[in-house]
């Protein structure tokens, strides 16, 4: 800890004279070398730290959280864009302390404490010591809560927030469905549209009812035990899928007023590029969608979205405001050490930790 202490002063002295970067060169960083199960993540000691950017920040990592991106990538997902890429550094939260900012960075100061996530295709992740982000992919972390607290929200918060804000456009006083509400999007959606002043109802599994309930919804349908289309009454502006399986998406559909927008975060864009490669799986992904979403404007009147997280300030912000004011919380359910990479992996592939994991870094 000493160490990284006296790390940071020399970071935060040297910044002032526009030559921070010479002093973290390399640092530990958690990599794969190869796409597969949990036992491909290595823990390194001499991964590279590279030069800044004018826009970017280099944030001392206090906690990330492990997201399902995560593990996916780890598998395989996205291999066509990732492959030649590799040893990848996974992770896209992150919470921590500003080390040395870019050049043209004004927004934040070298010392702050920040929060915030990458952009699903950043090749750097933040499952490391020392992260690099741009300035619009952080905003400064709430101080009423904690490192561990803080770097669970941003990916998630931030994927709920560019579909129903930027996709939906969701205002006070309209009702929205929330499709598996109990993980980590669909809770921040929930909080999203109840700050906003929507009419929210959510299907989830029976152990996050009560959470659900207690965050502004009005009404939690149990999909396992209920009948989801004779449970839920009435039609909403916005449906948010995140399972996005056939199922989900026909009774999804059926539930919206004309006018309104289905979204799923299942797009099919990186596993058809797997699949054809990029060069052809991207066009095929941009007919499969245009169909969809014509099939579906002619037949039901609706509009129809892939939805993905992409860096947001406007969003963040907001999403920090929120999470000050306690109106904005992702539960963590269990901590590991960054050495403990692995079984942290292992426990959300096994469904051992229903709840969100974060990676503490000391």
């Amino acid at each position: 800890m000493q160490f990284f202490k006296a790390q940071s002063s020399f970071i935060s002295q040297a910044n002032k004279f526009g030559f921070a970067r010479s002093y973290v060169t390399t640092c530990r960083a958690v990599v794969i070398p190869r796409f597969g199960g949990p036992e491909v993540l290595e823990l390194r000691h001499d991964v590279e730290v590279p030069q800044l950017k004018s826009n970017e920040v280099l944030v001392r990592t206090r906690a990330v959280s492990v997201n399902p991106l995560d593990t996916r990538m780890r598998s395989g997902y996205g291999r066509s864009i990732f492959e030649p890429l590799l040893p990848l550094i996974l992770g896209r939260d992150i919470s921590g302390e500003v080390a040395a900012i870019g050049t043209s960075v004004q927004s934040l100061s070298v010392g702050q404490e920040v929060f915030g996530a990458l952009h699903p295709t950043a090749v750097r992740g933040t499952y490391t010591d020392y992260a690099i982000l741009s300035k619009d992919e952080l905003t400064q972390k709430p101080s009423s809560i904690s490192h561990v607290e803080a770097s669970a929200i941003p990916f998630a918060a931030l994927t709920a927030w560019r579909a129903l804000k930027s996709t939906a456009r969701i205002n006070e006083g309209q009702r929205l469905l929330v499709v598996g509400g109990g993980g980590a999007v669909g809770f921040a959606a929930i909080q999203l549209a109840v700050a906003v002043g929507c009419h929210v109802t959510s299907t989830c599994g029976s152990e996050s009812i009560d959470r659900i309930i207690k965050a502004g919804a009005e009404q939690a349908v149990d999909y396992i035990a209920e009948d989801v289309e004779v449970a839920i009454k009435g039609k909403f502006d916005a449906v948010l899928d995140t399972i996005g399986v056939a199922e989900t998406e026909r009774t999804g559909i059926n539930f919206l007023k004309r006018g309104g927008h289905y979204m799923t975060l299942q797009g099919e864009a990186a596993s058809l590029a797997d699949r054809y490669g990029i060069a052809l799986g991207l066009p095929i992904a941009t007919a499969v969608l245009l169909k969809k979403q014509i099939q579906y404007r002619y037949s039901h009147g609706i509009e129809y979205w892939w939805n993905f997280m992409r860096a947001d300030s406007d969003g963040l912000d907001e999403i920090r405001r929120l999470s000050e004011a306690g109106k904005l919380k992702i539960p963590v359910e269990k901590t590991f050490p960054l050495a403990q990479v692995r079984e942290a992996h292992e426990a959300k592939e096994k469904k051992l930790i229903l709840g969100k994991v974060v990676l503490e870094i000391d």
